[in-house]
């Protein structure tokens, strides 16, 4: 349950730990000792508080489920530790290469006459032109 009121948002944010360790089995289908192990095999990672409860969040919740499909496909735990990882790995790659990309176009962008792109410097080219004269 969420609690709206002054100082919350209707939702947590995904990567903040907001469930115990037992809603969290509940929610994924798995056993309590299941996401313990899973802890302990390095698997994932639930945010602990002061006292050490673990919390998890939205996104551990969906590693957990990736994990469930990933038995489901025959992978080991060595091996579904793999996957995660070459996921996690594919995923800040190409994060980088957008970055890279939209800096590259902002460059190119900035580089041009006032700044503007192609389309509008050709626009304003045509719509400063002089009236045609007759032939």
């Amino acid at each position: 349950m969420v609690r709206r009121g002054v100082g919350t948002s209707s939702s947590p944010d995904d990567a903040r730990g907001v469930y115990g360790i037992s809603v969290a089995a509940e929610l994924v289908g798995m056993g309590v000792q299941t996401l313990r192990l899973y802890e302990a095999r390095g698997l994932l990672e639930p945010e602990r508080t002061a006292g050490g409860t673990r919390r998890y969040s939205a996104d551990d919740l969906g590693r957990l489920r990736r994990i469930g499909d990933l038995l489901d496909a025959g992978l080991n735990l060595a091996g579904i530790g793999m996957v995660l990882d070459l996921e996690a790995e594919n995923t800040q790659l190409r994060a980088e290469q957008a970055e890279q990309e939209w800096l590259r176009t902002a460059a190119i962008t900035a580089g041009r006459p006032g700044g503007k792109s192609r389309t509008s410097v050709a626009t304003n080219k045509s719509s400063t032109a002089g009236p045609a004269s007759p032939t």
